[in-house]
């Protein structure tokens, strides 16, 4: 029998943030430091400002509620004590400057131009931004100014929340990361204030100023409105969304005897009966599709009548019309706010719905990038479950933008990290956002310090389970010390970090 001896208290240097040196490779790649620098953010007692916007985002991707968390993360995790030396990163620190009022704004747009200098987080033609908004709400808290009083679909209630308006990214390699958001707030009285559609346009002429390539816009039904097709078309951005019920169509016809053009109206439930049948004659798994040419749409456009005064009127415009089925949203429950008019729900007829774009001369291309939609729909899920995006309760307007900003971010990073993981890949053998957030950059690990000839030398041991994101570890271990100066690395100056893990 095996003696048990009596129990002793040691301090055991163990970190549950071993991908934290991964995620500061990835931070300088982007330059995070610099750009925060240059949008004004000040230190903070002392502590330099990228510092503390490290930590959060090494706190976000841990999924802490709050800065309390943060602080004690970064005080008892023997990785970040040894990354944060010399600074105590405290609470009181943390609090005061996520509270203070800085342009997080210029660092998202920063942000954002800095991504288009990379050539693999680069914009190019044909590839897709997704538009769509979500809530953040806020429970401990009520009628701050900030927070609206608005329905939540998914939980079937009213909640204080805030309304964002999102931008992201999908690029044609695969990979996908934020670009803007802005928050839209409840008007008091209907129809006065900016609407999520002037917030829409306002991202997208700031995504314009460093990016200058033909993009798509892909959007749900609640976008559908024909002024912001003008002003898409104007900016050379290509669109597609959903039809809605009450979508005014037009069918061009030439007359046997006369030969004249005529429009004959229709509505897009009539077009989908037109070719059910021939749909569901198709593979009766995975996506089906079929595209109905000759299809209009009455659109606005301003000119000078023979007064001299500017009139609006409407002309004829091709549009792309297909009919899909077994879309991957339909596996899914509706997350767009409840509507009770009719004329607001989506065209549909048997599962068939129908998908409208102005590239008609592009059905099938158009049917592709509409797909990609949902991408925007798995960041919402990935953003609320494993980056804390709904669990800052601070009633300060000012540390939710830091906050939201910084999520954007991270996730940013997160993104690179799982492109590259898998890069070489098939779909069945890849890896998810939570398993790689789970799997490494929020595992536990122990530290153990070292001195050898004069140097001290780092090392990190992990399990045996961590092999598997021997790619991730190969591409971005850092060779140095791990301290957040923003100065060249010198490697007489640091301490050596060998890649144990």
């Amino acid at each position: 029998m095996s003696a048990l001896q009596k129990l002793r208290f040691t301090e055991l240097n163990h970190s549950e943030c071993a991908g934290a040196p991964v995620l500061k490779s990835l931070w300088d790649r982007f330059d995070f430091s610099l750009l925060l620098s240059q949008s004004g953010m000040m230190k903070r007692s002392g502590t330099p400002s990228w510092l503390l916007c490290f930590l959060y985002v090494v706190g976000l991707v841990s999924n802490c509620s709050s800065v309390v968390q943060m602080a004690q993360l970064a005080d008892k995790d023997a990785l970040l004590k040894v990354m944060f030396q010399p600074w105590k990163l405290t609470q009181y620190t943390l609090s005061r400057f996520f509270t203070t009022s800085f342009a997080w704004m210029t660092f998202g747009k920063k942000r954002v131009e800095r991504l288009q200098q990379d050539t693999l987080t680069r914009l190019s033609d044909g590839d897709v931004v997704n538009l769509d908004d979500t809530h953040s709400a806020h429970p401990y808290a009520k009628q701050l100014p900030f927070l609206s009083w608005l329905y939540d679909h998914s939980t079937k209630t009213y909640a204080w929340a805030m309304n964002l308006v999102v931008l992201q990214a999908v690029l044609k390699s695969g990979l996908e990361y934020p670009l803007f958001y802005r928050v839209w707030h409840k008007p008091e009285t209907k129809g006065e204030g900016l609407t999520k559609l002037d917030l829409a346009r306002q991202m997208l002429l700031m995504l314009r100023e460093s990016v200058t390539c033909r993009l798509w816009v892909a959007m749900d039904r609640w976008y559908l409105c024909k002024k912001f097709f003008v002003f898409l078309e104007e900016n050379n951005f290509d669109w597609v969304t959903k039809a809605k019920r009450n979508t005014a169509l037009f069918r061009k016809v030439i007359e046997p005897g006369t030969r004249r053009e005529r429009f004959v109206p229709l509505t897009p439930v009539m077009l989908i009966r037109e070719v059910f049948k021939d749909l569901t004659r198709q593979a009766t798994s995975g996506l089906s599709s079929i595209s109905i040419p000759g299809i209009y749409m009455k659109r606005p456009y301003t000119t000078i009548n023979r007064k001299g005064k500017q009139v609006t009127k409407q002309r004829f415009v091709p549009i792309a019309a297909v009919v899909a089925m077994r879309l991957k949203e339909d596996e899914q429950p509706d997350s767009n706010p409840v509507q009770t008019e009719e004329e607001e729900s989506p065209a549909t007829y048997r599962g068939a719905y129908l998908l409208i774009s102005n590239r008609f001369d592009a059905p099938e291309q158009a049917l592709q990038t509409y797909v990609k939609r949902w991408r925007i729909e798995v960041f919402f899920r990935a953003a609320k479950q494993e980056l804390a995006f709904e669990k800052c309760h601070a009633q300060s307007e000012a540390h939710h933008h830091a906050h939201f900003e910084l999520l954007f971010a991270a996730e940013t990073l997160l993104a690179v990290a799982l492109f590259e993981l898998n890069k070489e890949k098939t779909s069945d053998e890849g890896y998810t956002h939570g398993e790689m957030v789970r799997g490494l950059f929020h595992t536990r690990c122990q530290v153990r310090v070292k001195n050898h000839k004069g140097i001290q030398r780092i090392s990190i041991d992990c399990d045996i389970q961590v092999r598997q994101f021997a790619r991730l570890i190969e591409l971005f271990w850092p060779e140095h010390y791990l301290m957040l100066l923003w100065v060249t690395p010198r490697p007489e100056l640091y301490q050596v970090l060998p890649r144990t893990a």
